[in-house]
């Protein structure tokens, strides 16, 4: 309590003092040190929420395999929390719960759809982790279309094989079952939590606050934007793309450019062609790349394959890319794993350098070339799909960066491509229309009208995979269908048996 005196002196009053007691000077100091506290405290709290909302963190792998099947390339969503951009794929508690939340949808879970799984992983060979915008992401990388596996017999242990097509992949359903299962009823904030505890997983308390408020209706009024966009390719009017294939730019012209699918011409949105072998690639840079040749740059091909799998310029890893690039350089193509006729082969590489090597050895004239669609004569649909418009369009996605494209291309025909692990690039054809090499060196009318995919059993005589499993729930290949058509590539066609024998011999040691 403070006491006022007033001083006397015959001139009147001269000077107040105001005498303050230690308690009033404690109270005062403390009121501001608690104020100074609270100040701290708040930006504390500021830094922190700046900290864990801007933070951008993928999963790390040191050894290069470990990064090409699981690393990051920047595919899952980004930009800021008000404004996302990017990924194809719901955020990791999400995605991990679909198939339990939805499990009449997705009976066998995503294995179902030929995703790999490895042990020691929880999440499936080609989807990264990365946190982002304060939570746990995934995305796709360039693993999950080029990883397959192979097998001797149905009794044997699958081997996995880098850099292969994707043989057994069903791209197509698997997005139809999140966009389906994203917007199911069952699929809530309680749902995802529940069963990201059941599977033990950490998910702290903020974020769980985030799944609650903002996470979940952000999933499903992404899921119903990007069907929307999507929806002309899933609806039924187009044919199945089926195992081992994917239409690469259609759905890359609504997602990157918001062009509307449905106001597109019917035959411009069928193009499923087959995933691509991705080793051995310094030799390559340079010839036609893609099926129809509409680039000749490895680094161009690679970060347009990104955009493909939910990247974006604003979201890019640059360096994870170049991690990848540096491996797949290099990389060697698989050896061929069974037993193989040394005679028959040699014999069958006299074949090769006569009538086969001008198009399809490292060394041949015509080789990384386009072939014009007249001469070739395989189905035009993939051709076609891929416009003048489109490749105009491509060169605005990095404009004024040194990441521009500048070497893309609408060409008239499809490339003669390098035939190393071509055993494993099977079926065969740009849309995989022929089950195998045998098959492939037949009259078009000798080869099968109908086949089976997504089988990793291997035919080692005919040189493919086993196109006849006995499974109800095979994907049946129909090359009467749109864009399935299995015509063309006659180069070999006439020779006779034992010298086509001989000649699938060779091809196996390539």
């Amino acid at each position: 309590m403070a006491n006022t005196m007033t001083v006397l002196s015959t001139e009147g009053p001269l000077v107040d003092n105001v005498l303050q007691s230690p308690v009033d000077r404690y109270q005062h100091s403390f009121r501001r040190t608690w104020m100074l506290i609270k100040v701290a405290l708040l930006l504390m709290v500021a830094a922190y929420l700046v900290w864990y909302f801007t933070l951008d963190r993928p999963e790390k792998h040191a050894e290069i395999l470990e990064h090409f099947k699981y690393g990051s390339i920047g595919s899952e969503p980004g930009g800021s929390l008000f404004s996302s951009v990017g990924g194809v794929l719901p955020p990791y508690w999400v995605f991990k719960a679909l198939p339990s939340v939805c499990p009449e949808k997705l009976p066998g879970g995503y294995a179902s759809l030929g995703m790999l799984y490895e042990p020691g992983h929880d999440l499936p060979i080609g989807v990264s982790r990365r946190r982002r915008l304060g939570i746990e992401q995934v995305g796709l990388n360039c693993a999950v279309c080029h990883t397959g596996t192979v097998r001797a017999t149905p009794a044997s242990q699958a081997s996995i094989v880098a850099g292969m097509p994707a043989h057994q992949l069903d791209i197509q359903r698997l997005f139809e079952f999140i966009l389906d299962c994203s917007l199911d009823d069952r699929m809530t904030a309680d749902s995802v939590i529940a069963k990201a505890d059941e599977s033990g997983g950490r998910m702290g308390w903020l974020e769980k606050l985030l799944y609650r408020q903002t996470v979940i209706a952000r999933v499903k009024a992404q899921t119903v934007s990007l069907r929307n966009r999507i929806g002309p390719l899933l609806a039924g009017g187009v044919p199945r793309w089926g195992p081992g294939r994917v239409d690469t730019f259609n759905p890359y012209k609504s997602i990157q450019f918001n062009w509307q699918l449905a106001q597109l011409p019917h035959d411009e949105l069928i193009g499923a062609s087959d995933f691509p072998s991705l080793w051995n690639q310094k030799p390559r840079d340079g010839m036609h790349l893609h099926w129809d040749g509409n680039n000749t740059s490895v680094d161009e091909r690679n970060l347009s394959a990104s955009l493909g799998a939910g990247v974006t310029p604003v979201t890019v890893d640059h360096a994870s890319l170049a991690r990848i690039h540096d491996y797949i350089w290099t990389l060697p193509p698989p050896k061929y794993p069974f037993a193989i006729d040394t005679a028959g082969s040699g014999r069958g590489q006299l074949i090769f350098n006569e009538q086969c090597a001008e198009c399809h050895s490292f060394t041949g004239k015509k080789t990384g070339t386009v072939e014009e669609i007249g001469a070739i004569g395989t189905d035009p649909f993939r051709l076609n799909s891929y416009t003048l418009l489109f490749a105009t369009s491509q060169a605005s996605l990095y404009p004024e960066s040194e990441y521009r494209f500048k070497q893309f291309r609408k060409t008239n025909g499809y490339a003669n491509q390098p035939l190393d692990g071509v055993w494993a690039r099977a079926p065969y054809l740009h849309n995989g229309s022929i089950p195998s090499i045998w098959d492939l060196l037949q009259e078009p009318d000798k080869r099968p009208k109908q086949f089976a995919r997504g089988y990793d059993v291997y035919d080692q005589r005919n040189v493919g995979f086993v196109s006849n499993p006995p499974s109800q729930s095979a994907f049946v290949y129909d090359t009467t269908v749109p864009g399935n058509g299995n015509g063309g590539h006659l180069y070999g066609a006439k020779l006779p048996d034992e010298q086509k024998r001989d000649l699938v011999e060779y091809l196996k040691t390539l």
